[in-house]
């Protein structure tokens, strides 16, 4: 599990995306059940036998920062297609708050929700929707053209971002020539064209065999990496999320149970339930370094030795002890911030906090 995580902006700007308090129900008079604390508070069972309603999104708020990869993570049926789709009013909220770059999607008319749609927020579906008639180019350039851009420009643009996806000498094919991970290429290469400033994935690869699906998460990951676009990406997939994700929210029954990096969910369940999720993840594939660190014990300790940066993974270190047979030293910025040993990272991936002594008391190095 091939994690690759970046630094993104550590929320001083404003959120690209911000929603708060966001209620999904359907069934009748679903607006009474937000503004109700006893049926807000109902299992589905019981909401549904009580009044008929079913709360697709319960109370959810979170932010998404410029240029992060937000994962959006649940078990079928837990809320999360629907929570995208409120993003941009695909589904239509019961209440609630849903800003982007602090503009009220909500108050929004037609003309104002249909630029959103077309220019600013993207959407990648699992279904790739293209036109069987048109070619790969102009399947690409049909966001451009209801736009209005004219056919030479929207072919130009149309053509760099085939390339870009990896489909160059396809252009001039039908989708049905093309396999299901070319047509889903098709289907990414689209939404780039209009340059959104958001891209939402909604399960775009559960529908491909498994190797095509890693090449296409490689493919997102290298095109993040590239242009620092902001994702909100929805999967079902405990090991996609981690290894795309900056951070994941993971969603039960409508609910965010918990929100953090990949570290934090794997490394800090927030209950039983994350706990029994994240149980068969190889720890030492998402901790970093960070979390397995200790301060040199002396000058010399300090100054020689393999070398790791703090976001390395457990993984990555261990093998860097191993080739040298002594600590490494952690790396940034040039100046050592402390060392990790095989005890250290082995304690790590047994999930056992090595730092905590007899009276709860810890020596454990904070990187900021």
């Amino acid at each position: 599990m091939d994690t690759a995580h970046k630094a993104v902006d550590d929320g001083a700007a404003p959120p690209v995306f911000s929603v708060q308090n966001l209620w999904k129900v359907f069934g009748p008079k679903a607006h009474r059940v937000p503004g109700d604390a006893e049926l807000g508070a109902l299992s589905p069972a019981e909401l549904r036998e009580r009044t008929g309603c079913t709360a697709a999104v319960r109370d959810v708020s979170f932010d998404v920062r410029k240029g992060e990869v937000f994962v959006v993570m649940g078990l079928s049926g837990s809320g999360k297609s629907t929570l995208v789709r409120c993003l941009t009013r695909l589904i239509e909220p019961t209440s609630g708050a849903v800003a982007i770059d602090g503009e009220d999607v909500l108050a929004m008319d037609t003309a104002r929700l249909r630029e959103l749609r077309r220019r600013r927020a993207s959407m990648v579906f699992q279904h790739f929707g293209l036109l069987p008639h048109r070619s790969v180019i102009d399947n690409v350039a049909y966001g451009l053209e209801i736009q209005g851009m004219g056919k030479s420009a929207r072919r130009s643009r149309a053509a760099e971002v085939v390339a870009k996806v990896g489909l160059e000498g396809l252009e001039h094919r039908k989708p049905g020539q093309l396999s299901g991970g070319q047509q889903q290429r098709v289907g990414l290469a689209r939404a780039l064209a209009v340059d959104p400033e958001v891209m939402l994935f909604d399960e775009p690869f559960s529908a491909l065999d498994p190797l095509i699906r890693r090449d296409m998460q490689e493919e997102v990951i290298r095109l993040h990496r590239e242009e620092g676009r902001t994702m909100i990406f929805i999967t079902h997939d405990l090991n996609e999320a981690l290894k795309l994700g900056d951070r994941i929210a993971l969603m039960r029954d409508g609910r965010i149970v918990q929100l953090g990096t990949p570290e934090e969910i794997v490394g800090s369940p927030a209950d039983d339930y994350v706990r029994d999720f994240v149980r068969d993840v190889p720890r030492e594939q998402v901790m970093t370094v960070r979390t397995a660190m200790r301060p040199a014990a002396d000058a010399a300790e300090a100054a020689s030795g393999a070398a790791v940066a703090p976001d390395a993974t457990v993984f990555q270190a261990i093998e860097a002890v191993a080739r040298s047979g002594a600590a490494a030293r952690v790396m940034q910025d040039g100046r050592c911030v402390g060392v990790v040993d095989h005890a250290g990272l082995l304690a790590v991936v047994a999930g056992v906090d090595r730092d905590a002594d007899s009276d709860g008391a810890t020596d454990k190095v904070v990187v900021a």
